[in-house]
């Protein structure tokens, strides 16, 4: 059987994962000094029941395991549950590439993010391309009018804006969430060629996003809390979370609040009214 991208991602993806894990982590003996670190493909193959050629094929991208043999990965390389679901999504991908039209944002996601006056919200679509946002986001994180619409990729501006390396607190863990997110899109999407140059350019372009994407490092990116540090309403203390629309999975609705009455839902509500005389553009793509 002929290999795929889908498969030879899943292949370097176990590897890397391989590589992480010493034999004490998986009970079994340390034989002393190793040529590479982590798990030989002979010790996953038996802790896995497997063939050491099944597996050594298995990372060659040469065969696409079954459901049993993946379970049994997953529980010898202590995968956490994004990248169970990032593996099981890699083992089922067709080779045949799917043409896909341009996204429009849905109706109802546009209308809720007009009511949204004190919660800044963005709507993302594939590969992280941000579809919509409300006067609150733009007045948060960046004008996303001012951008070309090719460029409105939350990826990309984390990346190439240098006024988000001081917005955030810690703009290194936020950045390498965001490569993690999209690593997990690049399982969605394999044969996605806007994808393949996004990921080419940032590559050229950073280094620590070329060493982050080159770790395989996968993260669903649905919940967690940043601090920001903004020039008009302070530092601020956000959650964010995020929901999936019903009428198009592909879309989400990103969303940051603050507990009410603390100094971050103050700031909240100053940067609303700086944004509303301002006059922020909420053109969608």
């Amino acid at each position: 059987m002929t290999s795929n991208a889908p498969l030879k991602e899943l292949g370097v993806f176990l590897k890397a994962r391989r590589g992480e894990l010493s034999p004490r982590t998986v009970g079994l003996p340390d034989t002393g000094q190793r040529r590479v670190p982590g798990l030989r493909r002979e010790e996953v193959a038996q802790l896995a029941a497997i063939s050491t050629d099944y597996y050594t094929r298995i990372e060659q991208g040469r065969v696409p395991p079954s459901g049993p043999v993946l379970q049994a990965l997953v529980r010898v390389l202590h995968l956490g549950d994004d990248q169970r679901d990032y593996v099981f999504e890699l083992a089922a991908k067709e080779t045949a590439p799917v043409r896909r039209g341009a996204q429009k944002i849905q109706p109802s996601l546009r209308r809720l993010l007009d009511d949204l006056t004190s919660t800044p919200a963005i709507v993302l679509g594939r590969r992280m391309d941000i579809l919509a946002w409300n006067t609150l986001a733009a007045a948060l994180v960046t004008d996303f009018s001012a951008l070309p619409d090719k460029h409105r990729n939350l990826v990309r501006i984390m990346f190439t804006d240098p006024a988000l390396r001081t917005l955030y607190d810690d703009w290194n863990t936020v950045a390498r969430t965001t490569v993690g997110m999209l690593r997990k899109e690049a399982a969605a999407y394999s044969q996605d060629a806007r994808l393949a140059a996004l990921v080419g350019e940032l590559s050229v372009r950073d280094d620590d996003f070329r060493t982050w994407w080159g770790s395989h490092q996968v993260t669903a990116g649905t919940v967690g809390t940043k601090t920001l540090h903004h020039p008009v309403a302070g530092d601020l203390t956000l959650d964010w979370d995020t929901l999936t629309a019903g009428t198009d999975p592909d879309q989400r609705l990103i969303v940051w609040t603050a507990e009410t009455g603390s100094r971050s839902h103050d700031g909240l509500r100053l940067l609303s009214s700086w944004a509303a005389s301002t006059h922020l553009d909420t053109s969608t793509t």
